[in-house]
């Protein structure tokens, strides 16, 4: 197995309300504000390394616009340039950047945007700097990103091949041997990217995002709070939470899912088991036992489908296929690769 990435390091994402999202990961959330670049809104959690861990930028419509990845080397970051465009993808260099060394970005044959650099800058408080306001949840931070994809199966075996990630817990259906979820790290006890089967033609679609907390303690008492004061969407109704409070049967971390104002599906996330066996064999959760949920007793509502941008074709979840979405995602449809 090469090793070429040491981890996720930032999120970037769209959204046609920039202020009303910041407004939201740093007054319910905790986030900071670092910086500000051409309409774009750089921000970090208190735990983070590096100066920012999410970016929020103007757009149309709620959407990943790109995934940062630290390699674990200048060596390592010219290695993945080559084996991407040796894949048959097209990649470009960039200069240095705000917080961030040369970069190699590129867009992944499902059409999901990621960047590489070997270099960044870390996180140095000001001595005497009063500390800023915790948020409702005072995340920590940055714990993964969930994309959508029309082959699940196809798009793990390229992350795996092309950039090293290592495939984690993944999730077939009880009727075939068809994969609807997986999840991949850097190392055998991270779950950096999580992988969903969509029935989009949109190529790049995100699921949700998520950021962590310390503990279990501090995810449940978010929960009243964020249920008490709710955010508007702009393409639906306003939300509370969306699902949860609960515990994944897959990976027993501690979740809550809210949506932001943009309408993207944002998860809370704590706990969970960290297998560091180097050989152990990733574990494979099908459906037939019940929900997906620690308690086997709720399963996750119609809106948890939604993937971003949003065009009303549903995606799986962790758990499988949401009753009412069967027809739209299995049979596979047709692959509809960028390249």
């Amino acid at each position: 197995m090469i090793k070429l990435l040491s981890h996720l390091s930032h999120v970037r994402l769209a959204a046609a309300d920039v202020e009303a999202s910041v407004l939201f990961y740093s007054g319910q959330l905790g986030l900071r504000e670092v910086y500000r670049d051409h309409g774009s809104v750089y921000l970090r959690t208190s735990d983070d390394f590096y100066l920012f861990s999410l970016v929020v930028e103007p757009g149309p419509e709620p959407a990943l616009v790109s995934l940062g990845w630290r390699t674990v080397s200048e060596a390592a970051l010219d290695e993945a340039a080559e084996r991407v465009q040796s894949s048959g993808v097209e990649g470009q260099w960039r200069q240095p950047a705000f917080g961030r060394g040369r970069s190699f970005v590129f867009t992944g044959p499902w059409g999901h945007t990621m960047e590489l650099f070997a270099h960044a800058e870390k996180f140095r408080p000001p001595q005497h700097a009063a500390e800023a306001e915790a948020g409702t949840a005072d995340v920590r931070a940055l714990d993964h990103v969930t994309i959508a994809t029309t082959e699940v199966t196809a798009c793990v075996t390229w992350h795996s091949d092309v950039l090293g990630l290592q495939l984690q817990p993944e999730t077939q259906l009880d009727s075939s041997d068809i994969t609807v979820y997986a999840v991949l790290g850097t190392n055998a006890a991270s779950r950096e990217l999580g992988v969903v089967l969509d029935s989009s033609s949109r190529p790049g679609r995100i699921n949700h995002v998520a950021y962590r907390l310390d503990t279990r303690q501090a995810l449940l008492d978010a929960a009243p709070a964020l249920t008490a004061g709710g955010v508007r969407i702009e393409h639906g109704p306003s939300t509370h939470l969306e699902y949860g409070p609960s515990i994944h049967v897959l990976g027993e971390q501690n979740y809550l899912y809210v949506r932001e104002p943009s309408g993207l599906r944002v998860e809370l996330t704590t706990g969970g088991f960290l297998p560091a066996v180097p050989d152990r064999t990733p574990a494979l959760w099908r459906p037939s036992p019940g929900p997906g949920n620690f308690y086997l007793n709720a399963r996750m509502p119609l809106s948890m489908t939604e993937g971003f941008p949003p065009d009303g074709s549903p995606t799986a979840t962790e758990e499988g296929l949401v009753p009412g979405t069967e027809t739209r995602l299995v049979p596979p449809i047709i692959p509809r690769r960028m390249h």
